[in-house]
């Protein structure tokens, strides 16, 4: 049969496999690539899969949105942590992973032709949900420091613009936007009557006393806020596939559309786990994250040799460093080059929409203290080998 073309031919391949195929033809490679945590969910998550499996109608559908009890843990978590309150303006869906949520909301507020402002770099799955959707990403640099540029971002706005995104803390940088440079989105967009999409799947990762902000929290922001949440990250969650989005209400009509047709309902055992894992201790976030931190700074100590042939900008956020490595060479051919050559795998910054340069992303979260010493000393040999010859 000929090939047939499809909407899909416009969007990128996502690189995470094309990484991992690799890896897997150069055996012993230390990955730094993939955006995991290495711990498991909290213990509590496995016991509330015994209150699944006792209730034989658990293996029925159940809500498009969510069960109740995960709701209403959610709510709890919400007006604790982030400082949003649900009430009569605004709604929450689960969903199978915050991308999920992404492509819900895409789906709702756009038609074909319509325009999202991205933040460059981008996470390169929410510029594929745009292309998906027969929408234009429409690219906005950030400055220097991979901080928002607010009149560049009102710049782009056009009539055919229904949102700007911004992800805090930041993949693939790892950067920490403030409280005043997302205010300054929220009233952008609250001006020209669009949406802002904030993606928080890194919410608790932030270190030096940084705090995460979240902007649908600010007075008066339900009504064209939409927050995304995961519990990948955090409660190490991965392959259970449970997000969740916050939403104003007038959208949850459309987006029920979008996840029956596509999904029908969140796993429901995975959404007894979610429930496990939000009644874990203060402990088990602190503990890990608190381990995070430590791998952090050797990571950030070893990185600092590259000073010279890289440009390595602060952050405060996630567990990535993003780097501007001082070469010609294609930041693609430098990946292979450093899985072929040194055994250590990044992620080349092309897939983040940076073609500009030479560009890596640096993930150190799925490491513990003794891998990722071997692993960023391989970078750092690797580097000043492959970019100094």
């Amino acid at each position: 049969m000929e090939s047939l073309t499809s909407r899909m031919q416009a969007v990128q391949s996502p690189i995470i496999p094309v990484v991992g195929e690799l890896i897997k033809n150069s055996p012993g490679t230390i990955s730094l690539g993939q955006g995991v945590v290495s711990y498991n969910p909290p213990p509590e998550s496995r016991e509330f899969l015994a209150k699944f499996l006792a209730e034989p109608a658990n293996n029925l559908y159940k809500s498009v949105e969510g069960i109740p009890p995960l709701l209403t843990a959610l709510a709890e978590k919400l007006q604790a942590f982030n400082g949003i309150e649900i009430n009569e303006e605004n709604c929450i869906v689960v969903t199978a992973g915050s991308n999920m949520g992404f492509m819900n909301a895409i789906l709702a507020i756009t038609n074909p032709g319509d325009e999202i402002i991205l933040n460059t770099p981008y996470y390169f799955n929410h510029e594929m949900a745009i292309a998906m959707a027969g929408c234009r990403p429409v690219l906005v640099a950030t400055d220097e420091n991979y901080q928002l540029r607010k009149e560049a971002i009102a710049q782009a706005i056009t009539p055919k613009t229904r949102a700007v995104v911004t992800i805090s803390p930041n993949n693939p940088t790892g950067v920490v936007y403030s409280e005043v440079a997302l205010r300054q989105v929220n009233q952008i967009c609250d001006t020209r009557n669009i949406y802002h999409i904030s993606d928080e799947a890194y919410e608790y990762f932030t270190y030096n006393e940084v705090k995460h902000i979240s902007p649908g929290a600010f007075t008066n922001s339900s009504e064209y806020t939409i927050s995304l949440f995961s519990l990948s990250k955090a409660y190490g969650f991965a392959s259970w596939r449970i997000g969740y989005m916050v939403i104003p209400k007038h959208l949850l009509v459309a987006v029920k559309k979008v996840q029956d047709t596509i999904l029908i309902c969140p796993p429901v055992i995975s959404q007894y786990a979610a429930l496990g894992a939000l009644q874990a201790k203060e402990e088990y976030l602190k503990s890990h994250i608190g381990a995070i931190a430590q791998v952090r700074q050797l990571v950030l100590d070893s990185l600092n040799r590259l000073q010279g042939l890289c440009s390595i900008i602060p952050a405060n956020g996630a567990f990535y460093f993003f780097l501007k490595v001082h070469t010609q060479i294609d930041a693609f051919e430098l990946v292979k080059r450093l899985i072929m050559e040194h055994k250590v795998a990044v992620i080349p910054g092309t897939t983040f929409g940076m073609d500009d340069g030479c560009y890596l992303r640096v993930a150190y979260g799925a490491l513990q203290k003794e891998t990722v010493k071997e692993g960023i000393e391989r970078l750092v040999q690797g580097l000043e080998t492959i970019v100094r010859s």
